[in-house]
């Protein structure tokens, strides 16, 4: 049995590392997609683009391991059942789950590095991606520009474009604010069009604007500047350039410590410090908006002498005595004093709310990446238990019928953890049933397939159904 384990490991090996390494790639393209106009045309040295993409790597392993022990096990025993090895062993009284007991502790051994990679690799290589990324946004953040919205980035001017064309850099219906005089918005350029482009020593940034105008408030004596109606000179042009300097808009690091309490950068430990924190701020907070209530708004103002009334040694406020005595001007001042403390205690409530609402979500954050540490692991076990049954009901090997299968259960595991995080982070859930939904759905799945599997069941197995319809086929061919 030692040398058919040994097989078997080496034959779950090869399909593994090929499938984590295929699926690694593949979620590192759509990384590299997603962050592509933050990487084009900024003049990265390779050593940096080659740092963010190792240190995203690191931090795609996560979705890339489940993805490739589902997509191997059905691979392995796919190609087994399908060159009647299962059957063999099967025939010599081996049955499936002591055939697949050496890749059960294989497994079980890469969930256990799994949650230790997960714990003490990921919150680092997340900082390292994070601080990186930012750094590389915050460089030249010229090339930034986004339609219909104000650019500050750039030193002394604020830029607004109506339309962007990427293809040809081209810029339409541009507003430019100079500040460079300190004095506000005293000149305005408008134009049609523009684009921007390096000068040949690439120490500046050439904006060039077509068909435009420039509008500058001019100063008079004896007229504050800051008065609401002023003369202006209008100057209009067919081209203009403007020139800005690209000095101090590098590639600079900043400091890692701006990021180093986020969520993602905190291992286990670290975040049940933080939960339990973040916990009795929130509690604190909870308990402090009933008394701030009831000290800050009913007890308003002091009650005088008069106004008291007296039973059995209690003491009782007789409003409409204190009202009616009152004249009407102070009458009408005390309704609208009650007004506005009906609308500062409505504000109060709305903004503690708001303030709850915030916190519970930020704390609901912190569990949910929690839970996040362990899932990984778990999700490793549960799909080689889905993989490896459904591989011996299918009988398919190659890249084929199982690359089909995994894709959709894999799809339905990253669906289930998408939405029940999703839900966690809103608060209609709590963070454990959120972020274990996948696996309680998958694992009954897991145990219904591996029970079927022990059975020889032809469940999932096409062969059969084509032979099923063939024997209908015939059956009505007879009838007739």
């Amino acid at each position: 049995m030692k040398k058919l384990y040994s097989l078997l490991l080496k034959s779950y090996l090869g399909p593994f590392f090929l499938t984590f390494f295929i699926a690694l790639f593949i979620f590192l393209l759509q990384f590299i997609w997603k962050y592509i106009d933050d990487l084009v045309g900024k003049g990265l040295d390779f050593s940096v683009i080659f740092e963010l993409l190792f240190y995203s790597t690191l931090n795609l392993i996560p979705m890339s391991l489940p993805m490739a022990i589902l997509l191997s096990s059905i691979m392995l025993f796919g190609s087994m059942g399908e060159n009647n090895e299962l059957l063999a062993f099967k025939s010599a009284g081996v049955p499936l789950l002591k055939i697949m007991s050496p890749l059960i502790v294989l497994i079980g051994m890469i969930s256990i590095g799994a949650f230790f990679f997960s714990n003490n690799v990921m919150p680092f290589s997340s900082l390292k991606m994070r601080s990186l990324i930012k750094d590389i946004q915050d460089t030249r953040p010229e090339l930034n520009i986004k339609p219909g919205v104000f650019t500050s980035n750039l030193k002394d001017y604020s830029i607004k474009v109506a339309k962007k064309d990427n293809e040809t850099n081209m810029l339409y219906g541009m507003m430019i604010y100079d500040h460079s005089d300190r004095k506000g918005n005293r000149i305005v350029h408008v134009a049609d069009s523009g684009k921007m482009y390096l000068s040949e020593d690439k120490k500046n940034m050439i904006l060039e604007l077509y068909h435009g105008a420039y509008y500058e408030d001019v100063e008079e004596e004896g007229v504050a500047f800051n008065e609401t109606k002023l003369p202006f000179d209008r100057h209009a042009y067919e081209k203009e350039k403007i020139l800005f300097s690209l000095d101090g808009f590098g590639l600079k690091r900043n400091d890692e410590n701006l990021w180093k309490d986020h969520f993602q950068m905190l291992n286990l430990k670290q975040l049940e410090f933080t939960i339990d924190s973040l916990s009795a701020k929130l509690a604190e907070r909870e308990n402090n908006i009933p008394n701030d209530l009831i000290f800050n708004n009913y007890y308003r103002r002091e009650i005088k002498a008069d106004s008291l009334m007296y039973k059995n040694d209690l003491v009782y406020l007789n409003t409409d005595s204190l009202f009616e005595n009152m004249s009407i001007e102070k009458q009408v001042n005390a309704v609208d004093l009650a007004v506005n403390f009906a609308r500062s205690v409505r504000n109060y409530v709305e903004n503690s709310n708001d303030d709850i609402s915030s916190r519970k979500e930020w704390l609901s954050r912190y569990e949910i990446e929690w839970h996040r540490k362990l899932t990984l692991s778990v999700a490793c076990i549960i799909l080689f238990f889905i993989g490896a049954p459904l591989g011996a009901i299918i009988r398919k090997g190659g890249l084929g019928m199982p690359v089909v299968v995994s894709i959709v259960f894999f799809l339905l595991y990253y669906v289930i953890s998408i939405t029940g995080e999703k839900i966690a982070r809103e608060g209609d859930f709590s963070a454990f049933s959120g972020m274990w939904a996948s696996s309680f759905v998958l694992f009954p799945v897991g145990l219904f397939l591996t029970y079927k599997a022990s059975r020889d069941s032809v469940i999932l197995n096409i062969d059969s159904y084509f032979l099923f319809i063939k024997k209908l086929i015939a059956k009505l061919k007879k009838k007739r």
